[in-house]
């Protein structure tokens, strides 16, 4: 983990994209509670928390980002500069937006901001992964799981852990609906668009210094 927060490499290139992903997945969340059609598995779970609880939606998602990273410890994993920024930033965004952007309207706008919100997210997710300064929470409690536990897949552990926390959010009052539906469809085929193309190059490594040179090989012309 320690060459994903080395910051040495173009580190106010790699900064100013890690935060404007960051920020940008805090818009992409608002966008789509705003469109009322549906959340992501996690967004279910968050919004559920927040009628529960009270807390606005921001603060559950700091709070629950927060306990996903204590969940790294057994598993041995080591968060980088983006994961902590990840808890904190993404949640304040989202509570920002939300105070600006009302609630309701014409279907045809909450679709477009169903849309808008999805695609944003997958933009979001390749900017900050492209970063290289660590995974956020969630993303790193599945690679984590799945590095201790070989046998398992990528795939098998990230649906497990969906279907779970879509299930408790709806049982909390979480949005389930089209939204998720087109989220669950979409979200594979942005990222697999979006992170490769925004995705930093890591610094190449050094190179053994050339080993001196001999003195030099009479020719044959030089031969006694």
């Amino acid at each position: 983990m320690a060459a994903i927060g080395n910051l040495r490499h173009r580190p106010a290139r790699r900064l100013s994209q890690l935060y404007v992903g960051l920020a940008l997945y805090g818009v992409s969340m608002a966008l789509m509670i705003r469109s009322g059609l549906g959340l992501d598995p996690w967004d279910v779970f968050h919004q559920g928390l927040s009628r529960l609880t009270g807390l606005s939606f921001g603060t559950v998602t700091i709070a629950v980002g927060a306990a996903v990273l204590l969940l790294w410890i057994p598993l041995r994993q080591r968060p980088g500069l983006g994961t902590v920024s990840n808890v904190l930033v993404i949640g304040l965004v989202v509570d920002a937006t939300l105070a600006l952007l009302p609630a309701g309207g014409p279907l045809a706008v909450r679709i477009g901001l169903l849309v808008a919100g999805i695609v944003a997210n997958g933009a979001a997710t390749g900017l900050y992964l492209g970063a290289r300064l660590g995974p956020g929470p969630r993303d790193g409690l599945m690679t984590g799981f799945v590095a201790r536990h070989p046998g398992r897949s990528v795939r098998l552990v990230r649906t497990v852990i969906e279907i779970t926390v879509l299930a408790l959010g709806w049982l909390l009052g979480g949005t389930v609906g089209i939204g998720t539906v087109a989220y669950a469809v979409a979200i594979g085929p942005l990222a697999q668009l979006f992170i490769p193309t925004l995705r930093r190059p890591a610094p190449a490594a050094p190179t053994e210094p050339a080993a001196p040179a001999g003195p030099p090989v009479p020719t044959h012309a030089e031969l006694p």
